[in-house]
């Protein structure tokens, strides 16, 4: 059982991260489905209506139960989130930004184009059972 403090501090991180995930709706360089993720979590430990609310949101909800039931990121999920990458360092490159920067975006963008790239596409198929 978590104490008030602690149930408060993930309220508020979730609220965070939904805030961030409505941002990310609007703006390219910015996440969206990943904030989302990470407030149904904080929710499911500090207010099980919010979690609800999410889990049961028509735009949200099932993005959410299709990550709980099978780990998977759908292909056009996937291809936006690289393109978002990719037209983000474009901007950074063309603006002129630090090189130092550049190198960093790239980095942190790079570890999160191979992570997208090992979760499934679709639901993983369980093998079928031994025919008699």
């Amino acid at each position: 059982m978590l104490g008030r403090a602690a149930r408060l501090a993930y309220l508020a991180f979730g609220l965070l991260c939904v805030g961030l995930g409505v941002l990310g709706a609007v703006l390219p360089v910015l996440p969206t489905t990943v904030f989302f993720l990470i407030a149904v979590w904080a929710f499911s430990k500090s207010s099980a209506r919010l979690e609800r609310w999410m889990l049961e949101h028509p735009r949200i909800g099932p993005r959410i139960l299709e990550w709980r039931a099978h780990r998977m990121i759908p292909l056009p999920v996937k291809l936006t989130a690289w393109a978002s990458m990719t037209a983000s360092l474009t901007v950074m490159i063309v603006a002129g930004a630090a090189t130092i920067a550049i190198a960093g975006a790239a980095t942190v963008m790079a570890i999160g184009a191979v992570y997208i790239a090992s979760r499934p596409s679709r639901p993983v198929s369980s093998p079928l059972p031994p025919q008699h």
